[in-house]
């Protein structure tokens, strides 16, 4: 499929006509052996003065500001990618590093720093206890570890939507038995870190061919995924010899083949597709509407 078109629409209403402070937006992918950036157009209204900057894990970022009022904030991003993500489980990983545990090279660890140690509260080794159970009698083979991790999630934990701002912790997850794409992503990220692995947080993108109408003009069914219709978020883990390699939680998949990377950080909170503020009265806003639609582009 390698070229795939991503439309993306935020829209905010208001009651009556609010200022806006200054938006974050991270839309736009960054170019690598695996996706190429070929056209990105970002549109908003009321019309906004944008600057573009590189984030400290240089994600691409815009920041627009405004003047006046509206009583409606609407983003639109459209991207064209060429994009080939790896759908193969069986990574090259150096002979040390197959069977769990294993150590990083003294080389890697310095660089690898944050996604190594553990970010949340675990005071009961509640997210301990739950990644042991994927440590057979204390070694393993580490990429049979990560993908039993990945799809026990899909399995034992129930999806679900929900806009507001913010992530739930790991051990909110594991006792609420559900969350969102990030709930999951971050709970599978911090169960990682707990076995000494280093893990990190991607927001993006997912193409799920179920929805794409050019598939189903080919008449040929597709399982539904998971995610799809808005943002999406997943894991990369570190494996030596393959690199980071992604995780998706929320679909019990492994590898980048439907995997549209945007944005990378060592917390979900550092790629927050989306953040700002108006100026106005709490009962002003009405809802926020986000769409985004993936799909195969026709040569």
């Amino acid at each position: 499929m390698p070229r795939l078109t991503v439309r993306h629409v935020t829209v905010y209403r208001y009651r009556k006509p609010v200022g806006f402070g200054e938006h974050r937006l991270m839309f736009r992918p960054r170019d690598s052996h695996d996706l190429r950036l070929i056209r990105t157009a970002l549109t908003i209204q009321p019309a906004a003065e944008v600057r573009w900057l590189h984030d400290v894990f240089s994600n691409s970022i815009a920041i627009a500001r405004f003047e006046g009022q509206a009583e409606v904030l609407r983003f639109e991003s459209e991207i064209e990618i060429e994009h080939y993500g790896l759908d193969d489980p069986n990574f090259p990983v150096e002979p040390y590093a197959r069977g769990y545990p294993f150590s990083y090279s003294s080389d890697e660890i310095p660089d690898l720093g944050r996604t190594i140690e553990r970010h949340y509260p675990d005071p009961g080794r509640k997210v301990d206890t739950w990644a042991r159970r994927f440590v057979e009698n204390g070694e393993t083979e580490t990429t049979m570890l990560l993908g039993q991790m990945t799809r026990a999630i899909n399995e034992q934990f129930a999806y679900q939507t929900r806009f507001t701002v913010g992530t739930q912790t790991p051990l909110e997850t594991l006792e609420s038995g559900s969350g969102t794409c990030r709930d999951l992503a971050l709970l599978m990220m911090e169960a990682v870190r707990s076995l000494g692995l280093a893990a990190r947080f991607v927001s993006g993108y997912l193409y799920d061919p179920a929805l794409d109408p050019q598939i189903a003009l080919q008449g040929a069914a597709q399982p539904v995924l998971m995610g799809a219709g808005s943002t999406h978020a997943w894991v990369q883990v570190y494996l030596p010899g393959a690199g980071w390699v992604e995780y998706d939680p929320t679909n019990g998949l492994v590898g980048g083949a439907n995997l549209i990377r945007v944005a990378v950080a060592r917390d979900p909170e550092q790629a927050v597709p989306l953040q700002g503020s108006y100026i106005g009265a709490a009962e002003d806003f009405i809802g926020m509407e986000v769409d985004v639609k993936v799909s195969a582009k026709q040569s």
